[in-house]
């Protein structure tokens, strides 16, 4: 069980989640890190004390210095200070819940130092997913998922003895908040509209992709990696109430699901505690009021972003990081209102016509993959 915490990205919606958590279950924090939001970041380090406190931005890593001066906590910045982070001795646990590709690099360095991953960074797993669970497998680190599907898979798998028994994993998606809209019917969309996501309450990244379907299209890769399972074991249904977070077909007809209300603590107190279970103070799923539980097929021709995403998982190679790279920019793009919802498939969907596709990639070919897609993007 977890007992010492280093937390990526804790100003981030898993990241004050996992704080709250961390609150409950009274561990110890040893480092923070943060982007740009520097008042956040010093009310948690006046809280947690942690010995490490990371802000990207090297602006906002100076202001922070200044204002926590008279905290016995040192402030680095930058790539070289989110390591830092990731490999303190004392950490038992590495949080990461940075968003996007930036997360691989620090993920790599805390298995090699035989941390227990709680991984909200699926990015991770779709850019270098064969590198970072090799990488597991030669250091012996334990990587518990913290994505609500995630973990529901790997709770419904505790029983099962070997990857054989398994017919298919099925990951419930909410569909977001176009669930029924035709294509045409997005051309116009604006992101104030897709921001709306009707369960969830998510960074603005993860909830345009949830708006896209790309969210549930990455989390079937990770799900291919995590479990070592081909493409065609991995698929989507949409569950509108999210009640139902994932579950697992086996081969003689058996499903198991995990259900719960759509709470992040739950996989986050897990990820801490496997292979225990603390007791929670929130409040439980009341099966006589949550409703009628429903399932529909995905529309890719509306959504062709998790299409896209499920030719890449069968393509493989760095494909998923040309998509992912891809995608982050366009999503960032559209933010800013300078491309339209429609034109963030267009945009994964040229980066992948633009950038060539190695088949046995190493961390230096997926990085550069990666930075190729994002030029695309920028330069179309």
């Amino acid at each position: 069980m977890t007992k010492n915490v280093s937390l990526l990205g804790s100003t981030g919606s898993i990241g004050k989640q996992t704080l709250q958590v961390v609150r409950e279950l009274g561990l110890r924090v040893s480092a923070l890190t943060a982007n740009t939001q520097v008042d956040l970041m010093e009310r948690q380090v006046r809280e947690f004390t942690p010995r490490l406190a990371v802000m990207m931005d090297a602006d906002s890593a100076d202001c922070l210095r200044q204002r926590i001066s008279d905290l016995p906590v040192e402030v680095l910045s930058g790539a070289d200070g989110l390591l830092a982070a990731a490999t303190m001795e004392e950490a038992d646990t590495v949080v990461t819940a940075v968003v996007g590709s930036v997360g691989l690099r620090p993920t790599l360095a805390a298995i090699e130092r035989k941390k227990r991953i709680a991984l909200a960074n699926k990015e991770t797993l779709v850019c270098a997913g064969e590198l970072v669970m090799g990488a597991a497998d030669r250091y012996g680190a334990e990587i518990v998922p913290v994505d609500s599907e995630h973990s529901a898979i790997f709770q419904s798998l505790q029983g099962c003895r070997d990857r054989g028994e398994i017919k298919r994993l099925i990951l419930t998606c909410s569909g977001g908040p176009f669930f029924g809209k035709q294509y045409e019917e997005l051309e116009t969309i604006r992101p104030a509209d897709a921001l709306k996501h009707p369960n969830w309450s998510m960074g603005a990244k993860i909830t345009i992709d949830s708006a896209t379907l790309m969210n549930k299209g990455l989390e079937i890769i990770e799900a291919m990696r995590l479990y070592r399972l081909p493409a065609e074991q991995v698929t989507a249904v949409i569950h509108r109430q999210s009640v139902v977070h994932s579950l697992v077909e086996y081969r003689d007809g058996a499903m198991i699901a995990q259900l719960g209300t759509p709470d992040m603590k739950l996989p986050i107190r897990y990820a801490f505690t496997w292979p225990y279970r603390a007791p929670s103070p929130d409040k439980p799923l009341d099966l006589l009021r949550c409703g009628e539980l429903t399932f529909h097929q995905p529309d890719m021709t509306a959504f062709p972003c998790l299409r896209i995403a499920r030719e890449c998982a069968v393509v493989g190679g760095t494909s998923c990081a040309i998509m992912n790279a891809a995608n982050e920019e366009a999503v960032m793009a559209f933010l800013r209102e300078e491309i339209g919802f429609n034109d963030i498939p267009r945009q994964v969907e040229r980066a992948l016509s633009r950038v060539e596709v190695k088949y046995t990639p190493t961390l230096e070919d997926i990085l550069e993959a990666d930075r190729l897609a994002r030029e695309v993007v920028r330069n179309r």
